[in-house]
């Protein structure tokens, strides 16, 4: 009977555990999620990061594995992971075809020199804004909130 139990309360934790897995950040590749961007009059948050960039997975870590900054994410833009430098790969981005880099200058006006890199992109105004290099959920929850209001003015 205590082995049953036990059986049943860890297929508990573990439902719960993998649930909680699942409220992530729901990430998008760059194309469709420009196209949702366009559709639903939202502000992209493009996280610009390579294979490579140990700060790219600490602020996966450290700020968007967090519940608040999860929560602002999915509820206010549309997220994208976008690597500029996985070859073979196009992006279609105002009426042109881009590379990884090419679409990476053209969506920080030739401002990125290092990652992580965090571009807003909103589509309906044609407007991005740049913050460059790793901050943790502290010092990126007031940028968020902060993007969602000034870039819709």
């Amino acid at each position: 009977m205590k082995k049953i139990i036990f059986a049943f309360l860890a297929l508990i934790f573990i439902s719960q555990s993998s649930f909680k897995q699942e409220e992530g950040i729901k990430w998008l590749g760059f194309n469709e999620g420009y196209e949702i961007a366009k559709k639903k009059n939202k502000i992209m948050i493009i996280d610009v990061y390579t294979d490579w960039c140990g700060w790219c997975k600490r602020m996966d870590r450290d700020a968007y594995a967090k519940e608040d900054i999860t929560k602002i994410v999915n509820k206010d833009y549309v997220p994208v992971k976008f690597n500029p430098e996985i070859e073979g790969v196009k992006y279609l981005y105002n009426g042109k075809t881009y590379s990884g880099q090419q679409l990476a200058g053209v969506l920080s006006n030739f401002q990125i020199n290092g990652y992580p890199t965090t571009i807003f992109a909103y589509p309906k105004k044609n407007v991005t804004e740049i913050v460059v290099g790793y901050k943790n959920a502290e010092q990126l929850k007031p940028i968020l909130e902060d993007i969602k209001t000034r870039l819709k003015k």
